[in-house]
């Protein structure tokens, strides 16, 4: 390893390490303040590169997270840095990543159980952390995962699905009518159970009038005050939602307002702040519960299978869901009665049998 000042009075590294192909490849870093800084720089780097886990939790994560953001969507890399930088740096970020327990892990979990946070929100935490650890497990060669030894924290889902009966809905639109990208917005949510980012992101080529048709093909995120349009959830949610009569008639007469407006414009120039606050003024205008602008889409589901009927596949197909083991158990507690139904016709065949073998019995008797 080399470090000298530059003619700007910084300090700059060389040295060489090992790549992925166990070829010497020689690195050069410029223009640390200090001559320290580049040897830790240097030092760091070279752990992380020869999978050598006596580093930090901070500096494999960094690894981590370089690694997972050529993968990931820019939005769900947020949702990452949230949540280690602040639910678990703070507690594990100077240990030793081959250093860190089961009974760290219990520790760093009660912490947090302790705060009053939501039982899914403990959930995501502890999966974001058991992430990282899978990962040194699979590509570092960790032994094992502490998470997994240490068991879960929190649930999966909520205790109780939220969503609207179609009469809550009716009556809480009435009350933002007032406002027609609301209104609009509101509509094609709840009829089609789109996911919010889905929603924004539509353009006025995604709405076909003659086909009755809607089409998903991107996603809407709000990332550092900038519009950015990113690919959908997962390769399923890309697909071609059917739409009813009325509800092409109601977005025609919402499209012909749009004066001048590009095929490649988005048709609903709001964001999720904008929605929220529509949502907490029709509920306290209109006395409806109070719902998430998501449980829109879990309404939409309910009102598919409760009223109509729809088998798992065609809501999976519906929703863009990437398994129709999500649907499943997902929305499990709206099948009861079709599992009922489903008893009864099996009870039907085996009393047709029983009738025919019957008659079979009695052929010969006068």
């Amino acid at each position: 390893m080399t470090v000298t000042k530059n003619n700007r009075g910084l300090w700059d590294v060389q040295f060489y390490y090992k790549d992925f192909k166990g070829k010497n490849t020689k690195k050069h870093k410029r223009n640390f303040k200090t001559k320290r800084e580049a040897v830790e720089w240097a030092e760091k780097f070279i752990l992380q590169q020869s999978k050598n886990l006596d580093m930090t939790f901070q500096s494999f994560w960094e690894l981590y997270r370089d690694d997972m953001s050529q993968r990931l969507r820019e939005n769900t890399v947020r949702t990452k840095d949230y949540i280690v930088e602040l639910k678990i740096l703070p507690y594990f970020g100077i240990r030793k990543i081959c250093d860190i327990t089961a009974a760290d892990i219990r520790r760093w979990q009660n912490s947090l159980m302790k705060e009053g946070y939501s039982q899914t929100y403990l959930k995501t935490i502890h999966n974001q952390l058991s992430a990282i650890f899978n990962y040194a497990v699979k590509y570092y060669d960790l032994p094992r995962n502490p998470c997994t030894q240490a068991g879960s924290m929190g649930k999966g889902k909520a205790e109780e699905m939220q969503f609207w009966t179609q009469e809550e809905f009716e009556t809480f639109v009435e009350f933002i009518k007032d406002k027609p990208v609301s209104y609009y917005a509101f509509l094609t949510l709840y009829w089609t159970g789109i996911r919010l980012g889905e929603l924004l992101a539509l353009s006025l080529e995604d709405f076909n009038a003659e086909e009755k048709t809607l089409s998903v093909t991107k996603s809407y995120q709000r990332i550092n005050g900038k519009d950015v349009i990113t690919e959908p959830k997962t390769a399923k949610s890309k697909r071609v939602i059917t739409l009813p009569d009325f509800l092409v008639t109601e977005l025609e007469e919402y499209t012909s307002r749009l004066y001048g407006m590009m095929k490649d414009d988005r048709l609903f120039c709001i964001t999720k702040s904008y929605l929220e606050k529509e949502m907490s003024r029709g509920t306290k205008l209109s006395g409806v519960k109070r719902i998430r602008l998501h449980d829109l889409r879990h309404s939409h589901a309910s009102l598919l299978i409760s009223k109509l009927g729809a088998q798992p596949n065609l809501v999976a197909e519906r929703l863009g869901h990437e398994k129709i083991q999500t649907t499943l158990s997902t929305y499990s507690h709206l099948y009861p009665n079709q599992s009922r139904s489903l008893a009864d016709q099996l009870n039907g065949l085996v009393e047709e049998i029983d009738e025919e073998e019957g008659d079979g019995d009695n052929a010969g008797k006068t």
